[in-house]
């Protein structure tokens, strides 16, 4: 890694961190527009792929036409995974606050340091499995605090209703969230290390609006007939979390490993929460605070040994 890079990493971690934390803003607006969810998350990736298109083809041609069929395999898995991320995530966000959501979805890095040793080679260490033991407890006590009330003391629904509430299902879907992202991240390290970033982003942005779209419309949805509005916040969430966000991300995958990459989303749940308390005048609870605390803390102790 040279001196130039070296300089320009942190700066592309905390503008990417910046971008992607518009995302859950952009998101809500388009859906309080009518757009459902996989709508939202096919255009975001078809918008972005369109965008870069005369890039990709008039300055990388040589090296697309370059892919091996691992190259490509590896790169459409990559966005195969991208799709599910963003079709269980934005769907989440339907039934639960995005602070919840977004601290969910960022237990990403988690995975990512758990799986390192298998499929990155990385040493799993002792502070990985406690950050993990942490986070796991954060998790439940955003749950309770989703499905719970405070009357003069904590009072909760049954077992039964906590796991069919709509809170505790948007939790779970940004979970499959964050696990779906782990895969493309470590994918997108495997392969950033012998593709440039505008291919490597052409290919897996493309084959994830792709898949996508497919589901959109086996879902019955179209993308066709919503207001100017709602395509101008997808066009935003294209502009700004995904080419810039995304992009600073898979850029940096060629220089730091998975988790190290993975752990800079920490700030976006924090970006997310104010964004949302001055946008969506949405007030995360108590019990969400200290949950968020305590997953935070523990993706940065299973992540920072990696």
């Amino acid at each position: 890694m040279d001196s130039k890079t070296r300089f320009l990493l942190p700066f592309a971690l905390i503008a990417a961190t910046l971008a992607v934390s518009t995302s859950s803003i952009f998101i809500r607006f388009a859906q309080a527009d009518g757009a459902p969810s996989l709508v939202i998350a096919a255009l975001r990736l078809t918008f972005a792929t369109l965008l870069i298109v005369p890039v990709a083809l008039t300055r990388h041609w040589d090296e697309i036409k370059r892919f091996t069929r691992t190259g490509l395999l590896l790169g459409v898995f990559s966005g195969i995974f991208l799709a599910a991320h963003f079709a269980t995530w934005i769907t989440s966000l339907e039934y639960t606050s995005v602070a919840s959501s977004v601290v969910f979805v960022g237990t990403g890095p988690m995975w990512v340091a758990l799986l390192s040793p298998l499929l990155l080679k990385e040493h799993i260490t002792r502070t990985t499995v406690v950050g993990l033991l942490i986070a796991v407890i954060g998790g439940t006590v955003i749950a309770l605090g989703d499905a719970c009330a405070w009357d003069r003391g904590l009072v909760c629904p049954a077992l039964g209703d906590i796991l069919q509430g709509r809170a505790m299902w948007g939790n779970f879907l940004a979970l499959l969230g964050a696990w779906a992202v782990t895969g493309y991240l470590i994918i997108g390290r495997k392969l950033r290390a012998e593709t440039s970033l505008i291919p490597y982003i052409f290919l897996v942005y493309g084959a994830s609006a792709i898949t996508l779209i497919i589901v959109m419309l086996i879902s019955g949805n179209t993308p066709f007939g919503y207001e100017a509005t709602t395509y101008g916040w997808i066009i935003l969430l294209a502009a700004i979390p995904q080419l810039i966000g995304h992009s600073a991300y898979n850029w940096a995958l060629k220089y730091l490993n998975a988790a190290l990459v993975a752990v800079t989303v920490l700030g976006e749940p924090i970006g997310s929460a104010i964004l949302a308390f001055f946008l969506l005048n949405e007030t995360p609870s108590w019990m969400t605070l200290i949950g968020g605390a305590l997953i935070l803390a523990g993706i940065f102790l299973s992540s920072r040994s990696g």
